[in-house]
């Protein structure tokens, strides 16, 4: 079958041109082999990173038609399956399939698909991505776990770092700040490590502002790429929950946000917005800068007659109260 490639290509600090490359194709070539073709036969300037082949190294991470994917794990013929779920008016039907490659977002383009991925590796560093030096003392004796210990490593210890949820992460993009979901999967490895001694001291410096685990928007677009099911979400959410079970609801406004909304919907099944805004931005009243902030908000909904004036508990709020109860006891017992 053939194949049009469409590549991104760019020089560093210009803007990119997309070349295209015709090939002919089996189904089960990967995207890899097939850009391999294209170096070593078409053009030979064609930069990308590769190494291992085989979705164990990472290095081969790029964007493939708009998602952030392993070239080596990625083949033509689920490819063009995937393309053709999704609609598209103008596309012909004996049209050539088009594959769009491009390099990786949230990283400067050094040349064509190779990215700078020096903030990647930054942020990462920046969380201690490895036990407190204390347990790391040479014993007399092997660092012992149970089973059920090193069980919770398993997911975490997956990840590759090729880089795909970093690419992909919303967050990242807007908030120059955040450390990334990479390095947040990474940091809930060294939470749920019993080997390690700072516990505390990790949660304080990933609840930090938006740098740490409240800069997530929980898209999920991180889990959905992710080549190896680490599920950096996932691990962010737990780190949350680790924070919030140490935490009042008046340490920060992060941490009020999650815990006013779960006390509201318990109450009543859905959010009370009157209550909420006060609560959260204003801090119970007890944030006057908050407290006047939320005023031109207010006021407009009041002159277009937006402004709740009463709130109504939603049908159902005791089989909701009741099953975040069992949710949180079911947490707390593990706990």
């Amino acid at each position: 079958m053939e194949i049009l490639f469409k590549v991104i290509r760019q020089q560093e600090n210009s803007s990119p041109i997309v070349k295209t490359y015709l090939l002919e194709v089996e189904p089960g070539n990967t995207i890899l082999d097939c850009l391999n073709r294209i170096k070593w036969e078409q053009d030979g300037t064609l930069a990308f990173r590769k190494n291992c082949r085989n979705t164990i190294c990472g290095s081969c991470a790029m964007r493939i038609n708009g998602r952030s994917a392993l070239a080596c794990k990625e083949n033509v013929g689920s490819e063009i399956a995937r393309l053709e779920k999704i609609p598209s008016p103008g596309r012909e039907a004996n049209a050539i399939p088009e594959m769009t490659i491009a390099p990786l977002g949230n990283m400067p383009v050094i040349k064509d698909l190779v990215v700078d991925m020096g903030s990647f590796w930054n942020n990462l560093e920046a969380v201690t991505p490895y036990v407190s030096t204390a347990a790391r003392q040479v014993p007399e004796r092997e660092f012992l776990q149970t089973p059920q210990e090193r069980s919770l490593l398993d997911q975490t210890g997956n990840c590759i770092m090729c880089g795909a949820c970093y690419s992909e992460c919303n967050a990242r993009e807007v908030n120059p700040d955040f450390v990334g979901p990479h390095a947040l999967a990474k940091a809930y490895r060294m939470v749920a490590d019993s080997r390690d001694q700072t516990t505390e001291t990790r949660l304080e410096n990933y609840n930090e502002g938006t740098k740490g685990v409240w800069g997530c928007t929980r898209c999920l677009y991180c889990d959905s790429v992710c080549p190896m099911e680490v599920a950096p979400l996932e691990q962010i959410t737990k780190i949350k929950q680790e924070i919030l079970a140490r935490k009042q609801a008046d340490a920060s406004r992060s941490i009020r946000h999650r815990k006013v909304l779960i006390d509201l919907v318990k109450a009543g099944g859905w959010i009370d917005e009157r209550q909420f805004g006060i609560q959260v931005v204003a801090n119970y009243f007890r944030d006057l800068r908050g407290l006047l902030s939320l005023a031109p908000l207010g006021l407009r909904m009041i002159a277009r007659g937006k402004f709740p004036l009463s709130f109504e508990s939603s049908e159902g709020t005791q089989q909701v109260r009741s099953l975040i109860e069992s949710v949180q006891e079911e947490v707390g017992a593990r706990d």
